[in-house]
C-alpha cells in the first residue's frame, strides 16, 4: 500500500526538524549549517531546501510546534476563574509543556545575539508573559503578585538555573514545581 504524499512530506519534514533541534543543541545553532543537516538525514541539500529554505525556517517550524502547547494552555487559563487551584494548575502544565520545549529554549537562550532579529524571540516572550499574566491574573496585593512571580519564574528559567547540576532533568523538574507550588500555597498562608 502506498503511503499518501502528504504524510511522507510531514514525516520528512519533521525528521529534518528533529535532526536540526538535536545538531542546534549539541553543536550549536550558528555552527550548524544546512549541509550539515541534510548529511545527518542522509539526504541532498536540494531534497532539505524543499522543505526548508534556511535553519531559520527549520527553527520557526520548531518554535511554533513546540509552541502550540502553551497557546493551548493560554487558552484554557483565560477560560478559568483567577483562583489559586488554577494559578497551581497553570505552573504544573506549563512545567508538562517546558520538559518538551527545553531544548528549544536552551538554543534561544544560547543564541540571543544570533536571534534577536528573528521573530521566534518575539512570539516566545508574548507566550511566557501571556502565562505570567494569568498566573498573577486577579487583585492580590503586591507582595502576593510578587509571589505569583517568583513562581512563575522558578518553572520558567529554573531549569537553565539547574542545567549544570548532576542529576536526572525529571527530578530537576519535578523539584522546581514543587518550590513553585509552594510559593503559590504561601500566598494563601500569608492571606
Amino acid at each position: 500500500m502506498a503511503s499518501n504524499p502528504r504524510a511522507r512530506r510531514s514525516n520528512t519534514r519533521e525528521r529534518i526538524q528533529k535532526a536540526a533541534l538535536d545538531l542546534f543543541v549539541s553543536r550549536g545553532y550558528e555552527k550548524t549549517s544546512l549541509r550539515e543537516i541534510a548529511e545527518e538525514l542522509g539526504v541532498t541539500k536540494a531534497a532539505l531546501y524543499y522543505h526548508f529554505k534556511t535553519k531559520e525556517d527549520i527553527l520557526s517550524a520548531l518554535s511554533d510546534q513546540l509552541g502550540e502547547p502553551v497557546d493551548e494552555l493560554i487558552a484554557w487559563g483565560r477560560s478559568q476563574p483567577p483562583t489559586l487551584e488554577t494559578k497551581r494548575e497553570l505552573l504544573r502544565r506549563y512545567s508538562a509543556v517546558l520538559k518538551d520545549a527545553a531544548p528549544l529554549y536552551r538554543i534561544l537562550q544560547e543564541n540571543q545575539a544570533t536571534l534577536r532579529e528573528l521573530s521566534i524571540g518575539e512570539r516566545l516572550k508574548e507566550r511566557v508573559v501571556s502565562v505570567s499574566r494569568l498566573v498573577q491574573a486577579g487583585d492580590a496585593p503586591l507582595a502576593t503578585q510578587a509571589r505569583f512571580s517568583s513562581a512563575m519564574l522558578t518553572v520558567h528559567f529554573g531549569a537553565l538555573a539547574l542545567d549544570t547540576l548532576q542529576g536526572d532533568p525529571e527530578e530537576k523538574r519535578t523539584a522546581l514545581l514543587e518550590i513553585a507550588l509552594e510559593i503559590i500555597d504561601s500566598t494563601a498562608q500569608a492571606g
